[in-house]
């Protein structure tokens, strides 16, 4: 499908948390409740392009507030909530994001997979705990990127599990594909 050249596309920076066994959700949730975390995502996310596949929105249920939100679905005719643009692939909504410096991709499992190879960068909460779940982010070749930031949060009366947020830059030498 012809679309814009790469280089007035932006940029994919994903956005995701995850157990120690990969699992990223549950019965169409978040297996944990870590509300710093959820605040790091909204300062991350505001006022940014957010992209996400059909279930992740409508596990959502509705359009995020202060965010341009996209959807991917393969479905011809779903149309999502009020405030929501669909797109058929990721290289059309790519050319409705040109001039935005990053698209922020949000989930779920399908997405992470088909955007990994071209991130530029990976924003990864690692949530200290082994839980139950049905769905699992892809493997990430960390070698591929470098690690420039780093917070740990400790169990509080908020958090259930302690966290780690990391922040990964794709490395000057490992092109994205």
């Amino acid at each position: 499908m012809p679309g814009r050249p790469a280089q007035e596309r932006p940029a994919l920076e994903l956005v995701v948390a995850r157990a120690r066994n990969q699992v990223i959700g549950r019965a169409g949730t978040l297996p944990w409740s870590l509300p710093d975390d959820l605040r790091r995502f909204r300062e991350l996310t505001w006022g940014r392009p957010i992209l996400m596949g059909r279930s992740t929105h409508e596990s959502i249920g509705r359009a995020l507030p202060g965010r341009r939100n996209l959807v991917l679905s393969r479905q011809a005719d779903y149309r999502g909530a009020e405030g929501v643009e669909v797109h058929a692939d990721l290289e059309a909504a790519l050319d409705a994001c040109a001039g935005e410096a990053a698209v922020m991709v949000i989930g779920g499992a399908a997405l992470y997979a088909l955007t990994l190879p071209r991130a530029q960068r990976l924003l990864l909460t690692e949530v200290e705990a082994e839980v139950e779940g049905d769905v699992w982010l892809p493997s990430v070749d960390l070698a591929a990127f470098e690690c420039v930031g780093e917070w740990h949060h400790p169990v509080d009366a908020q958090h259930v599990y302690a966290f780690t947020l990391r922040d990964w830059r794709r490395r000057p030498d490992v092109h994205a594909t």
